[in-house]
Protein backbone atom coordinates (compact mmCIF):
# COMPACT_ATOMS: atom_id res chain seq x y z
CA UNK A 1 0.00 0.00 0.00
CA UNK A 2 1.48 3.37 -1.02
CA UNK A 3 0.35 5.72 1.74
CA UNK A 4 1.30 8.74 -0.41
CA UNK A 5 -1.63 8.12 -2.70
CA UNK A 6 -4.19 6.56 -0.34
CA UNK A 7 -3.92 8.77 2.76
CA UNK A 8 -6.40 11.63 2.93
CA UNK A 9 -4.90 14.29 5.23
CA UNK A 10 -8.42 15.43 6.18
CA UNK A 11 -9.40 11.92 7.35
CA UNK A 12 -6.13 10.20 8.22
CA UNK A 13 -6.26 6.71 9.72
CA UNK A 14 -3.26 7.19 12.01
CA UNK A 15 -2.93 3.50 12.90
CA UNK A 16 -2.81 2.32 9.26
CA UNK A 17 -0.62 5.27 8.27
CA UNK A 18 1.91 4.51 11.02
CA UNK A 19 1.86 0.75 10.35
CA UNK A 20 2.70 1.48 6.68
CA UNK A 21 5.44 3.96 7.68
CA UNK A 22 3.55 6.49 5.60
CA UNK A 23 4.75 9.89 4.49
CA UNK A 24 2.66 12.69 3.06
CA UNK A 25 3.15 16.40 2.64
CA UNK A 26 2.39 19.39 0.54
CA UNK A 27 1.20 22.95 0.72
CA UNK A 28 -2.13 24.44 1.71
CA UNK A 29 -3.06 28.08 1.04
CA UNK A 30 -2.68 30.12 4.22
CA UNK A 31 -6.18 31.48 3.53
CA UNK A 32 -7.53 27.95 4.22
CA UNK A 33 -6.59 28.37 7.91
CA UNK A 34 -9.35 30.66 9.22
CA UNK A 35 -8.11 30.64 12.83
CA UNK A 36 -4.57 31.65 11.85
CA UNK A 37 -4.59 35.44 12.26
CA UNK A 38 -3.20 37.57 9.48
CA UNK A 39 -3.37 41.29 8.73
CA UNK A 40 -5.12 42.06 5.42
CA UNK A 41 -2.58 42.37 2.56
CA UNK A 42 -3.85 45.82 1.61
CA UNK A 43 -2.28 47.11 4.85
CA UNK A 44 1.25 46.51 3.57
CA UNK A 45 2.75 43.04 3.74
CA UNK A 46 1.20 39.96 2.21
CA UNK A 47 1.45 36.76 4.25
CA UNK A 48 3.42 33.86 2.88
CA UNK A 49 0.95 32.34 0.43
CA UNK A 50 1.11 28.79 1.74
CA UNK A 51 1.58 26.57 4.75
CA UNK A 52 4.17 23.94 3.84
CA UNK A 53 3.67 20.72 5.80
CA UNK A 54 4.86 17.13 6.04
CA UNK A 55 3.78 14.17 8.15
CA UNK A 56 5.35 10.78 8.62
CA UNK A 57 4.13 7.81 10.61
CA UNK A 58 5.75 4.89 12.35
CA UNK A 59 5.07 2.43 15.12
CA UNK A 60 7.10 3.08 18.27
CA UNK A 61 7.32 1.78 21.80
CA UNK A 62 6.16 4.37 24.28
CA UNK A 63 7.56 4.37 27.83
CA UNK A 64 4.96 2.71 30.03
CA UNK A 65 2.99 1.35 27.07
CA UNK A 66 3.24 -1.10 24.22
CA UNK A 67 4.01 -0.23 20.60
CA UNK A 68 1.79 2.66 19.51
CA UNK A 69 1.26 4.69 16.32
CA UNK A 70 3.49 7.76 16.21
CA UNK A 71 3.06 10.78 13.93
CA UNK A 72 5.82 13.29 13.20
CA UNK A 73 4.33 16.58 11.96
CA UNK A 74 6.33 19.46 10.51
CA UNK A 75 4.93 22.72 9.14
CA UNK A 76 6.01 26.24 8.43
CA UNK A 77 4.16 29.43 7.57
CA UNK A 78 4.60 33.19 7.46
CA UNK A 79 1.44 34.90 8.71
CA UNK A 80 1.41 38.68 9.00
CA UNK A 81 0.47 39.91 12.47
CA UNK A 82 0.20 43.39 13.93
CA UNK A 83 3.20 44.68 15.89
CA UNK A 84 2.04 45.58 19.38
CA UNK A 85 4.47 48.52 19.58
CA UNK A 86 3.95 50.38 16.30
CA UNK A 87 0.73 48.67 15.08
CA UNK A 88 2.32 48.09 11.66
CA UNK A 89 2.17 44.71 9.83
CA UNK A 90 4.83 42.22 10.90
CA UNK A 91 5.70 39.02 9.01
CA UNK A 92 6.31 36.21 11.49
CA UNK A 93 7.97 32.95 10.54
CA UNK A 94 6.51 30.04 12.52
CA UNK A 95 7.61 26.42 12.45
CA UNK A 96 6.17 23.24 13.90
CA UNK A 97 8.18 20.10 14.61
CA UNK A 98 6.07 17.83 16.77
CA UNK A 99 6.00 14.10 17.53
CA UNK A 100 2.67 12.75 18.69
CA UNK A 101 1.90 9.25 19.95
CA UNK A 102 -1.65 7.93 19.75
CA UNK A 103 -3.06 5.58 22.39
CA UNK A 104 -6.47 4.08 23.16
CA UNK A 105 -8.52 6.30 25.47
CA UNK A 106 -8.31 9.75 27.03
CA UNK A 107 -7.27 8.38 30.44
CA UNK A 108 -4.30 6.48 29.02
CA UNK A 109 -3.33 9.54 26.97
CA UNK A 110 -3.36 11.77 30.06
CA UNK A 111 -1.22 9.37 32.09
CA UNK A 112 1.31 8.70 29.31
CA UNK A 113 1.48 12.35 28.25
CA UNK A 114 2.74 13.30 31.71
CA UNK A 115 5.51 10.67 31.46
CA UNK A 116 6.55 11.08 27.82
CA UNK A 117 8.74 13.65 26.10
CA UNK A 118 6.45 13.40 23.06
CA UNK A 119 2.84 14.54 23.02
CA UNK A 120 0.30 11.77 23.59
CA UNK A 121 -3.26 11.97 22.27
CA UNK A 122 -6.20 9.59 22.31
CA UNK A 123 -6.56 7.70 19.04
CA UNK A 124 -9.44 8.78 16.81
CA UNK A 125 -10.98 6.96 13.85
CA UNK A 126 -10.04 9.72 11.41
CA UNK A 127 -7.59 12.52 12.22
CA UNK A 128 -7.96 15.85 10.43
CA UNK A 129 -4.31 16.62 9.77
CA UNK A 130 -5.20 20.06 8.38
CA UNK A 131 -6.84 20.98 11.70
CA UNK A 132 -3.91 19.53 13.67
CA UNK A 133 -1.43 21.62 11.65
CA UNK A 134 -3.54 24.73 12.27
CA UNK A 135 -3.66 24.00 16.02
CA UNK A 136 0.10 23.52 16.17
CA UNK A 137 0.78 26.72 14.19
CA UNK A 138 -1.47 28.68 16.55
CA UNK A 139 0.53 27.39 19.51
CA UNK A 140 3.78 28.70 17.98
CA UNK A 141 2.56 32.27 17.40
CA UNK A 142 4.18 34.88 19.66
CA UNK A 143 1.94 36.10 22.47
CA UNK A 144 3.01 39.69 21.85
CA UNK A 145 4.21 40.09 18.27
CA UNK A 146 6.59 43.00 17.77
CA UNK A 147 9.42 44.12 15.53
CA UNK A 148 12.95 43.99 16.94
CA UNK A 149 13.19 47.59 15.74
CA UNK A 150 9.94 49.19 14.55
CA UNK A 151 10.15 50.68 11.04
CA UNK A 152 8.24 53.85 12.03
CA UNK A 153 7.70 54.90 15.62
CA UNK A 154 4.06 55.26 16.60
CA UNK A 155 2.71 58.71 15.88
CA UNK A 156 1.75 60.57 19.02
CA UNK A 157 -1.29 62.81 19.05
CA UNK A 158 -0.59 66.31 17.81
CA UNK A 159 -2.61 68.88 19.76
CA UNK A 160 -2.80 71.00 16.61
CA UNK A 161 -4.37 68.12 14.68
CA UNK A 162 -7.70 69.28 13.23
CA UNK A 163 -9.42 66.03 14.23
CA UNK A 164 -8.52 66.57 17.88
CA UNK A 165 -8.88 70.34 18.16
CA UNK A 166 -12.60 70.17 18.92
CA UNK A 167 -12.14 67.55 21.62
CA UNK A 168 -10.48 69.93 24.08
CA UNK A 169 -8.82 68.98 27.29
CA UNK A 170 -11.13 66.84 29.46
CA UNK A 171 -9.42 68.10 32.63
CA UNK A 172 -10.11 71.72 31.64
CA UNK A 173 -13.77 70.83 31.24
CA UNK A 174 -13.68 69.15 34.66
CA UNK A 175 -12.22 72.26 36.30
CA UNK A 176 -15.02 74.35 34.75
CA UNK A 177 -17.58 71.98 36.24
CA UNK A 178 -15.88 72.10 39.64
CA UNK A 179 -16.01 75.89 39.70
CA UNK A 180 -19.68 75.86 38.84
CA UNK A 181 -19.20 78.03 35.78
CA UNK A 182 -21.13 77.38 32.59
CA UNK A 183 -19.04 75.53 30.02
CA UNK A 184 -18.27 77.22 26.75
Amino acid sequence: MDSRSTSDPRRLDVSAFAAASGEIGGEWPIADFPRLPTVPPEEGLAPGPVVAWRASGRMARLAGASVQPMLHVEAQAEPVLRCQRCLQPLRVSVQVDRRIAFVDGEDAAAVLDAESEDDVLARVAALDLHELVEDELLLTLPLVPRHDVCPDPPRLRDPDDAALSGAGNPFAALSVLKRGLPSA
